[in-house]
């Protein structure tokens, strides 16, 4: 979900509430307590230099359960960082504190709850390391290694 599609969805709705991927609502009395911009300049394991970069708002729950964040207010936090930080109109991500350690989310819309919805993580250079996008049908027994698969001292891994 991008900025502009959850500034959308909040001027339609009179109470926010984020769904976990357990299907757990966060609890009512949530904060926003941070929207930035996040860079990640790296490499990947086949080489290629990678820039990414996404909004990222971190949910708190506090013991103020006299306060809630309304839809509007949330807007204008959202219109506030765009301004002040020059973003974009980017992909959000979430942080929330876990039991034991921040949980990262992507983020979703139902049309009535914003989804936690699960990171994955994934190898960007499949192809220098000899990954295959779908996985063979290979009967047991059948299985050979190929000349060309990455090995670990091939370098791309």
């Amino acid at each position: 979900m991008k900025l502009s599609e959850i500034k959308k969805a909040l001027k339609n709705l009179e109470v926010i509430a984020f769904q976990l991927p357990n299907g757990d609502l966060v609890q009512s009395h949530f904060h926003v307590t941070e929207v930035g911009k996040v860079t990640k300049h790296f490499i990947d394991c086949g080489g290629t230099v990678r820039n990414e970069e996404v909004v990222n708002f971190q949910l708190w729950e506090a013991n103020d359960y006299d306060h809630r964040l309304h839809p509007e207010k949330l807007i204008h936090i959202i219109e506030l960082s765009e301004n002040k930080l020059n973003i974009p109109d980017l992909e959000i991500e979430v942080e929330y504190q876990m039991k034991d350690t921040i949980g990262k989310f992507n983020l979703d819309f139902d049309g009535t709850n914003f989804l936690l919805t699960s990171k994955l993580t994934d190898c960007l250079a499949k192809d220098n390391c000899g990954i295959p996008t779908k996985k063979p049908k290979v009967k047991i027994g059948e299985w050979k290694v190929k000349e060309n698969a990455c090995n670990p001292n091939s370098g791309c891994c």
